[in-house]
Formats: C-alpha cells, sequence, structure tokens
C-alpha cells in the first residue's frame, strides 16, 4: 500500500502541534531598526590546568595551592582535582570550597606533573600554583610557576643553550588522544640549524608529560639568549621552560603573551642586580621598541637604553644591569618614537644578590588582569610576599586586592587602592592570623589597563631565593549569544 504524499497543509499542522503556531504564514522578518540582543556573560561550567613536573632533584620539596576564588562557603556543587599526569592519575590535591585554598606536598624528584579539571562552581577563575624549593646543587633556588590551560602555541623569549645553562621544555599532555609537537629556536642570527628527527614531530603520549633539553636539540650551538617556540600538530600541551643556571639559581620561564605590538613586563625587583631583557620578533619587519621604566613616581626612560632594534626572525638583548635602582618597576616596551608598530614577545631575566649568593627568576610579557586574576601560593613571613601593579595604560587604574584565608587559619582581607597612570605600586597583604599559605585576587573596579605580577622571595643562607609570577585575567565568564527561535529556515 503506498503513502500519500505529504502535503504543505500537512506540515503545517505538524509544526503547528509541536510549535503552537497557528497559521501557516512564515515569521514577520526583524524590523530594521531591531538590535541584536547583546551575548550575555556568563560562568564558565569546566576549566583545565596542567602543571609540570616540579624538580629532578632528590632534595626539592614542592608545595601545590589551588584556589577558586569567590565567597567562602556559598552554596552550589563543583568539583575541582588536580591528578598526576600518568596512566594510574592518582590525586593530588582536592578543592572543596570557593574562597579558601587547598594545598598539597611532595618530595624528591618523583613529584610527577599534573592535570586537573573544575567544573560546577568551581570552574570559574580556578588557580593552581606549584612552588619548589632547592636548598643545594647545581638546580638550587626557589622555582614558582602558575599551572596554566593547555594550549597549542608557545613563545619562550630568554632561554638560552649557553655554557653553564641547562633549560629543558616540559610538554604535558592533559588529553586521552597523543599530541605531537614541534620545537624552534631562534638566535640572533635567525633560525638555530637542529639536529635531524629531533625538534620535529616530538609525540606526548596521552595522560603523560615529556622534557626536552634544548641543548640536545642543536649540539654545539651555544647561545646565551634564543627564543624557542613550541607549536602542535595534533593535540595541546602544557608547556613551560625549566632553566638552571651553574652558580646562579634555578626557576621556570613561563611562555610569553601572544606577539604585540607594545609589552608590559611587570614585577621587576626593587633590588635586581641584573636585568636582560629578550626580545623577538616573529613576523618579517624589524622592530623598533621603545624602552621604559614605571616606577612608584612615574615611567622613566633608561639613560643609554632607549630603545631596541629587533631583526625579523631574530632574538635580540639588552643588558639593563641594575635598572630599578632600588625601587620596583615594569618595564614598559612600545614602538619608538616614530616607528611603526611591529608584533613582539619579550621576557627578562632578573638576577638578585651577588657572588655566591645569586638566585634568577623570569619575567615574561604579560597579559592584563582584566575583570580578574589570582595567585595561589603566598606567604605571610615578613616581606615573602610582594604585589607588583602596574597601571600601564594613559588612565589611572582603581584595584580591589583580597587576601583569601590561608589554608590553616586565618580570616580573609581586601584592601582597594589606585594605580596613577604610567606607575608601578608595591603592595604587601595577608589575611589576619594567617596560618599557612593563602592567594590573592586582583580586581579591575575602574580604568586601565592594570598589570600585576607576584614576587615570592624565601631566603636560605644569605641566598635571595625568589620567583615571580604574573598574573592574567581568569576568563572566568564567557560570553554566551543569546538564541531565539527562528521558523523562516523551514522555508528557505
Amino acid at each position: 500500500m503506498k503513502r500519500a504524499p505529504l502535503t504543505l497543509a500537512a506540515v503545517a499542522a505538524a509544526l503547528a502541534a509541536v510549535t503552537g503556531i497557528a497559521h501557516l504564514a512564515a515569521p514577520a522578518a526583524p524590523a530594521a531598526d531591531a538590535k541584536t540582543a547583546a551575548a550575555a556573560r556568563m560562568p564558565v561550567e569546566r576549566s583545565a590546568l596542567v602543571c609540570p613536573a616540579p624538580s629532578s632533584s632528590d632534595i626539592a620539596e614542592t608545595t601545590y595551592t589551588s584556589i577558586t576564588p569567590g565567597t567562602a562557603g556559598a552554596g552550589g556543587k563543583g568539583t575541582a582535582r588536580l591528578l598526576g599526569a600518568t596512566k594510574e592519575a592518582k590525586p593530588v590535591l582536592e578543592l572543596k570550597e570557593r574562597g579558601k585554598p587547598a594545598g598539597a606536598a611532595a618530595s624528591g624528584a618523583e613529584a610527577p606533573a599534573l592535570t586537573g579539571t573544575a567544573d560546577g562552581i568551581l570552574a570559574p577563575g580556578w588557580t593552581a600554583q606549584q612552588t619548589t624549593k632547592v636548598s643545594v646543587g647545581r638546580a638550587r633556588g626557589v622555582l614558582g610557576l602558575g599551572c596554566t590551560a593547555p594550549g597549542t602555541d608557545f613563545w619562550f623569549p630568554g632561554a638560552s643553550t649557553a655554557k653553564g645553562r641547562e633549560d629543558y621544555v616540559h610538554l604535558t599532555n592533559p588529553d586521552d588522544t597523543a599530541a605531537v609537537i614541534d620545537i624552534k629556536m631562534f638566535g640572533p642570527d635567525g633560525v638555530v640549524k637542529t639536529e635531524p628527527g629531533t625538534s620535529e614531530n616530538i609525540r606526548i603520549d596521552p595522560k603523560s608529560s615529556k622534557s626536552v633539553s634544548l641543548a640536545s636539540l642543536a649540539p654545539g650551538a651555544q647561545l646565551a639568549d634564543l627564543t624557542a617556540h613550541v607549536t602542535t600538530r595534533a593535540g595541546r600541551v602544557g608547556a613551560s621552560v625549566q632553566v638552571g643556571e651553574e652558580g646562579v639559581g634555578a626557576d621556570w620561564l613561563p611562555a610569553s603573551v601572544d606577539p604585540a605590538g607594545s609589552l608590559v613586563l611587570p614585577g621587576i625587583p626593587a633590588d635586581a642586580t641584573s636585568v636582560r631583557l629578550v626580545a623577538f620578533v616573529p613576523g618579517e619587519e624589524d622592530a623598533d621598541l621603545g624602552i621604559k621604566l614605571a616606577g612608584p613616581n612615574g615611567s622613566i626612560t633608561p639613560a643609554g637604553n632607549e630603545q631596541l632594534h629587533v631583526k625579523a626572525g631574530m632574538t635580540a638583548s639588552l643588558d639593563l644591569k641594575d635598572v630599578t635602582r632600588g625601587e620596583p618597576g615594569s618595564l614598559l616596551l612600545a614602538p619608538a618614537a616614530g616607528k611603526k608598530a611591529v608584533p613582539a614577545v619579550a621576557a627578562v631575566r632578573v638576577v638578585r644578590g651577588s657572588g655566591a649568593k645569586q638566585e634568577l627568576g623570569f619575567v615574561p610579557a604579560t597579559a592584563p588582569v582584566g575583570t580578574r586574576a589570582t595567585v595561589a601560593d603566598n606567604r605571610a613571613d615578613e616581606n615573602a610576599t610582594v604585589l607588583s601593579l602596574t597601571a600601564a595604560g594613559g588612565a589611572d587604574a582603581k584595584v580591589k586586592v583580597t587576601a583569601s584565608a590561608a589554608t590553616e587559619a586565618g580570616e580573609a582581607a581586601v584592601k582597594e587602592l589606585t594605580v596613577k597612570a604610567g606607575t608601578t605600586q608595591v603592595l604587601s597583604l595577608a589575611p589576619a592570623g594567617a596560618k599557612g599559605v593563602y592567594a590573592l585576587t586582583v580586581e579591575t573596579v575602574s580604568g586601565g589597563p592594570l598589570y600585576a605580577a607576584r614576587t615570592l622571595t624565601l631566603p636560605h643562607e644569605g641566598i635571595p631565593m625568589f620567583t615571580v609570577q604574573p598574573l592574567s585575567d581568569d576568563h572566568a565568564m564567557v560570553s554566551v549569544p543569546k538564541a531565539a527561535q527562528d521558523l523562516t529556515v523551514l522555508t528557505q
């Protein structure tokens, strides 16, 4: 028996039954002056973080700290866990509530890289940090790093293959499928020739981590300053560079912000004895970068170091020595007078102390704080934690800083201040009665753009061991376009 073909009237009747439409006429077109509904800002529902393996030293002591900013004890459900990036995936740290950090510790060289996710009320702004202290040996120092979201493209100006340096790219794959990555290096003369088969198609197995020695990629190429570029052919990874320098110290070199015509490198310590700027231009045009130092009383141009010429595809460097002269500051890079903006990446190598009592750290070019940013591991010891805030644009920035409750004891503290345009202000803030570690959350109330970094100092036997972590927008909110029913598609 044959079925009768559906008529237009039958289709209309079916649509009416489903959608409540009482007539056949197609919906009217929107009025010419109707405005598209603005996208709603909604909290993210899921966040992911990756932390590299902290150290290869048997005497390393590592602290992990995790927090989701917000009101402690607020209702709602959510989970946030960091797991070892291994096939067994053992839990290392689990967060239970917003507004109060959770901590964990690990010892020795066996501590794994970590991967983790947060969902529900614990997802928006979820932040984690690992801080490692190695008291003696070639890699002695404080190594601090904010755990990052996995990605596909990373720039590391400030890396090196020089004698006495040991730089390793740490690559962590958080996913269930393999990732494949390439590493390119650029020195003062351009692309660094690497050994065949060493720097391309590097496979990172699912839920695993791998470290790659930069020196092993180009044996014999002893370059004091270079830029490493990590890209993925498949999948995504977390990437960071661990640096050890003979007789100076060790720390993590985080990735620079994406190439831009103007860059801000916030939070250079006041007592820096050596500051070395390294920059790279990935395009086909040279860049002339004007250099300013934003200090407590305004921005100045360092005498004799007014600008840096960076040739296309080549790494350039400039020794700024003790440019801060006893005052905290941030470097501002912008096109030199009369020059066009050319996208670049940059970082500075910072040394504190002298002789056998030196320690190094790195400050990469950083994205603005935006709405809100958090750094998780802070200590209430005197002068241990210093927050640097820089208003790099032409406007003052009104800022709200919150010190969370600490892991063991202590009540949250809040301070509001205004950072004058073109200046860097420093702040030490801790929860009342703090015991354990705590988080600092920075919010831009008005004005800006605002840039921030936190210096954590943990002295050891006269060595000013330290690490600097930049803060950038935690992307807790996401734009969700408003949708409306449109049956015109059925008549097309």
